[in-house]
């Protein structure tokens, strides 16, 4: 699959095509959603100006937060990369976090099925299904930044940087090397 990608993908600008087929699969439901309001905007009589204005504005937003996410993804794997003992660090970070957040997700998930098809009821199954999605996605957007921040801070306090750094090839010429 990756040598067909390789094939038909020349430069960087055909990515702009790849994105944009990425783009048409994600988030449907808010597409699904910003089409209903805009039928009922010009159901009721809206200018068409007035209409486009919430798809442009959640256009405007998303591009925002994609600059500063791939800005700060580029800075995480440039710095990852600079080392072998990073990319390892940093793999296994990400992997931990990723794993994390997906049984976070999954479990509210499950849990708000089970509660909702057995008609449970309780503090527990109160709190799951009054749970607000949106608050857990700030919640999971703050855990990547603490996640971050442990990391960097251990990475720094451990000084993994001086313990696991590559081995120096030894020189016969110089006089260290003979000891």
């Amino acid at each position: 699959m990756r040598d067909i990608a390789e094939a038909l993908i020349e430069g960087a600008g055909q990515m702009y095509g790849v994105g944009v087929l990425f783009g048409l699969g994600f988030d449907t439901a808010t597409e699904v959603a910003f089409l209903v309001l805009a039928g009922t905007g010009a159901a009721s009589g809206l200018p068409w100006y007035a209409i486009l204005t919430l798809p442009v504005l959640f256009a405007a937003g998303m591009s925002l937060l994609d600059t500063i996410d791939g800005s700060f993804m580029n800075f995480a794997y440039g710095w990852a990369f600079a080392n072998p003992a990073r990319k390892v660090y940093y793999n296994l970070t990400i992997t931990g976090l990723s794993v994390a957040v997906a049984l976070l997700i999954g479990t509210v998930e499950l849990a708000g099925l089970l509660g909702q098809e057995f008609n449970l009821g309780g503090g527990f199954w109160a709190w799951v299904e009054g749970l607000n999605i949106n608050t857990l996605g700030f919640f999971i957007v703050g855990l990547f930044l603490v996640t971050w921040i442990v990391a960097v801070g251990a990475w720094r306090a451990f000084k993994m940087e001086h313990r696991y750094r590559p081995a120096a090839i030894a020189d016969p010429l110089l006089p260290e090397a003979a000891e």
